[in-house]
């Protein structure tokens, strides 16, 4: 782990002090919530994330609790698994983990798949990508993982068309070999999404955030992507995995209460 990580780990640590807490508060050491009863903390950033982390911990076995540990990005809960001071995450899909793996030298694993991730492109003006304007302007997220997958989408919708030689999902800007609508295509962080759907004549959005606008993949998505390798899931430590507390973990997040609250968000889940 680089002294950069390192230092960017001590000072999250200060903003996850305010911690939402479902069950019982924790000790004083973080470790447990009292008595015999092992506490877990799990961070998640947005609803369903938050949701199905609130229904694990009405369904954890005795001897357990769940701790909700709200964040505010996508980075900040794998710098703290990786740091120890959580026990795990549920905010990401493993080609997105595997990224911050590399990047940090991390070891973080996943557990279990939970959910289905539906993506599309939506635009406040057009109908179609097919209705893409000369020159149009398109944003995607800047993160490798859902970069390729909203390059590969609008690929298979003939709105460009990428090297041969890239493999599924994995295509950067670089690859793009034909642009015949000469589209302006904008990169942003995944926080940034929302805003330049105001502003843009199509954005690529996963399906959490898509939801703030009122948006749905079904109902007003352009070209719509749902594929198994991005499933949102569980991650840890990797050398947390099959511990007993990872392995309890592991059991209430693919319960049937976790199950029933999915589906009532209309999402699929992927267990």
């Amino acid at each position: 782990m680089t002294l950069r990580l390192r230092t960017i780990g001590a000072a999250l640590a200060v903003g996850s002090l305010a911690l939402l807490a479902a069950g019982c508060a924790p000790a004083a050491d973080g470790a447990s919530g009292g008595g015999d009863v092992v506490t877990i903390k799990v961070a998640a950033t947005v609803t369903p994330m938050t949701d199905v982390v609130e229904a694990a911990a009405e369904a954890i076995e005795d001897g357990y609790e769940i701790e909700l540990v709200p964040v505010s990005d996508y980075v900040q809960p794998n710098v703290l698994v990786e740091n120890g001071e959580i026990d795990a995450n549920f905010v990401q899909f493993v080609p997105f983990m595997e990224e911050f793996n590399t990047k940090n030298d991390a070891s973080l694993a996943g557990v279990t798949p939970i959910y289905s991730t539906v993506v599309a492109f939506y635009s406040k003006t057009l109908g179609s990508l097919d209705e893409l304007p000369q020159g149009g302007s398109v944003v995607i997220p800047n993160d490798s993982a859902n970069a390729g997958r909203a390059l590969q989408l609008l690929a298979d919708g003939g709105i460009i068309t990428l090297d041969e030689g890239v493999e599924r999902f994995t295509a950067k800007v670089a690859d793009i070999t034909e642009n015949p609508r000469e589209l302006a295509i904008t990169q942003v962080d995944l926080l940034q999404l929302n805003t330049a759907y105001e502003e843009a004549d199509a954005v690529f959005n996963l399906p959490s955030f898509a939801r703030q606008l009122g948006l749905t993949p079904v109902d007003n998505g352009l070209a719509v992507e749902q594929d198994e390798q991005f499933a949102v899931t569980l991650v840890t430590r990797e050398d947390k995995l099959g511990t007993p507390e990872i392995t309890a973990l592991e059991k209430a997040f693919t319960s049937d209460k976790v199950r029933e609250t999915l589906e009532s968000l209309d999402v699929p889940p992927a267990f």
